[in-house]
C-alpha cells in the first residue's frame, strides 16, 4: 500500500474487525495477461462502455472496468485504435490517459454485435481460477469466536448457558448447523446474532467469468462494502488501498432465505434479456453465513432440497452449470444453519444428519428465564415491569390450559397491552386489566 505523503496512519488505518485481511488481498494486475481475461473479453467492455456513454477518456473507461491504466486498458485502448473501433476527440490532459474517445462506424458495429453476446458493462469480471484461489486463502482468515465474545454477543438475548455451550463450538467450525425446536423461541434471533457475531471481513468480486460468461456475484442488498479510502492527492482524487479493485472488501455476509427458496435459486440464474448470469445465494453467501429459515415450508420438498446440499456439506466445493452445459467448481464456504419448527426427524435421514455437525434444539424457556424476557421486553417498551404480574399471567392463564412457555410471548403481550392503552388513551401498564384484554386474544386455544 502506498499512503499519500504526509499521511498517518496505525495497525489498522481502516478500522477493520480482521486487519490482517489485507495481507491476502488480491493484487492489482500490471498487464493484461495478470487479469486472466482475453482481450475480447476486455476490449468487449469498453467498446460497450462507449457505446452507452457517447464518449469516454482512457482514464474514465479504466474507472468503469476497475483496472489500471498502466500496463492493462493502455493496451486495451491501443488495441481497438490500432483495429480502428475508436476514433480520437481530443482532451484536456497529455497523453491518451486524458484524451477523449468515440466509436467509430466499424467500432458501433463491433459494440452491437458484442451487445448480442451479453449486456454487461462494469467492473471487469475475475476469472473463476482466481476467485477460487483468494476464497480458499481467506478461509484460513476466518477469526475464532472466545466464550466470552459469545456471551457478549448473545447479550441482548437470553439464552442458558448449556445452549451457548454448544454454539460456540458449532460457530467455530464453520461448518454446518442445524437449529430445531418449538416455534417462537428465537432460533431465527439466535441464527442472526451468531452472524453478526462472525464479524471480519472477506473479499467479494463484482462479478466472474468463466467459459467467456459473466456471473454478476456483488449484491449491494447482501454486500456491505468497506471503505479503503486513505486519503486524496492534491487534485482531490481519492487515494486507496493498493489491490484488485475488480474485488471490494465487505462486511462477513448474512443471507436468510424461508419459504420462498426453490432449487432453481440454487443454480445460477440466466437473464435472457440481458444475457449474462445472477450467482445463487450460496455464492453470495461464501465467506458468511446462509441461513434456511422455516426449512421443511419451501415449496421444494425437504428431501430434494437437503440431497441438493449433500455434495457440498461434504467436499465444501459446490457444482454450478452454464447454460451452454459447461459444468464447473466454486468454493462452498459458509456456516450453514438450517431453522425449523418441525419434527427433524420428519424431515431429514439419518444420511443427512450424518452431515450436518452441530444439531441444537432451542427449546422453551424455562419460568425464570421467561421472567428475565419479560423484564427485558417491558425495558425496551418503557412499561414498568411488575412481578407479581407475570405470576398472575402464569397462574391464571398457562397453568390451568395447560400452556408451554415461549420465548416470543411477552414481546407479543406487551405490544397487545401498549394497542389496548392506546385505544383507551391511557399509560401502558402491566394492570390485571390490560394483561387480561391482551391474552383473552392472543393466548387462546384454537
Amino acid at each position: 500500500m502506498a499512503p499519500p505523503a504526509g499521511y498517518a496512519y496505525d495497525d489498522n488505518p481502516f478500522k477493520l474487525e480482521n486487519p490482517s485481511i489485507l495481507d491476502i488481498a488480491p493484487s492489482e494486475p500490471k498487464s493484461v495477461e495478470d487479469t486472466g481475461l482475453k482481450m475480447g473479453m476486455l476490449s468487449d467492455i469498453a467498446l460497450k462502455y462507449l457505446y452507452y456513454t457517447g464518449t469516454g477518456t482512457g482514464m474514465g473507461i479504466a474507472d468503469e472496468m476497475r483496472l489500471p491504466w498502466p500496463g492493462v486498458i493502455e493496451h486495451v485502448v491501443d488495441f481497438v485504435a490500432t483495429e480502428k473501433l475508436v476514433d480520437l476527440r481530443g482532451g484536456k490532459g497529455f497523453g491518451r490517459a486524458s484524451v477523449e474517445f468515440i466509436l467509430s462506424e466499424k467500432g458501433r458495429e463491433y459494440a452491437r454485435d458484442a451487445l448480442t453476446r451479453n449486456t454487461y458493462v462494469g467492473p471487469a469480471p475475475v476469472p473463476i481460477e482466481q476467485y477460487n484461489a483468494i476464497i480458499s486463502s481467506q478461509t484460513e482468515e476466518t477469526p475464532v469466536v472466545s466464550q466470552d465474545e459469545l456471551v457478549m454477543a448473545l447479550s441482548h438475548l437470553t439464552v442458558p448457558a448449556e445452549l451457548m455451550d454448544k454454539l460456540g463450538p458449532a460457530v467455530n467450525s464453520g461448518r454446518s448447523l442445524f437449529l430445531y425446536g418449538s416455534p417462537g423461541n428465537g432460533k431465527t434471533s439466535l441464527a442472526e446474532a451468531v452472524s453478526n457475531m462472525f464479524g471480519g471481513e472477506v473479499y467479494v468480486p463484482h462479478c466472474l467469468e468463466i467459459g467467456n460468461q459473466i456471473i454478476q456475484v456483488y449484491d449491494r442488498l447482501i454486500h456491505t462494502q468497506v471503505s479503503l479510502e486513505v486519503g486524496r492527492d492534491s487534485s482531490g482524487r481519492r487515494q486507496t488501498f493498493e489491490m484488485d479493485n475488480r474485488w471490494m472488501l465487505c462486511r462477513r455476509p448474512s443471507v436468510v432465505v424461508g419459504g420462498e427458496l426453490t432449487l432453481a435459486m440454487l443454480d445460477l440464474i440466466y437473464s435472457e434479456s440481458t444475457r449474462f448470469y445472477e450467482a445463487p445465494f450460496q455464492v453470495k453467501a461464501n465467506g458468511g453465513m446462509l441461513l434456511i429459515d422455516d426449512f421443511g415450508r419451501q415449496k421444494v420438498h425437504p428431501t430434494d432440497l437437503l440431497n441438493r446440499w449433500i455434495v457440498p456439506l461434504e467436499k465444501r466445493v459446490d457444482f454450478l452449470t452454464l447454460h451452454t452445459g459447461k459444468k464447473f467448481e466454486i468454493p462452498f464456504d459458509q456456516l450453514l444453519v438450517f431453522s425449523t419448527n418441525l419434527d427433524p426427524k420428519e424431515l431429514v435421514d439419518e444420511a443427512f444428519l450424518r452431515r450436518i455437525k452441530y444439531k441444537i434444539e432451542v427449546g422453551n424457556p424455562d419460568e425464570e428465564a421467561y421472567r428475565e424476557i419479560f423484564s427485558r421486553v417491558c425495558e425496551a417498551a418503557g412499561i414498568p415491569y411488575v412481578d407479581q404480574a407475570v405470576t398472575y399471567l402464569i397462574e391464571h392463564y398457562y397453568k390451568p390450559r395447560s400452556m408451554e412457555l415461549r420465548s416470543c410471548h411477552p414481546r407479543d403481550l406487551v405490544s397487545l397491552i401498549r394497542d389496548a392503552a392506546r385505544y383507551r388513551q391511557i399509560p401502558p401498564a402491566l394492570s390485571k386489566d390490560l394483561l387480561d384484554q391482551a391474552c383473552e386474544v392472543f393466548l387462546v386455544n384454537l
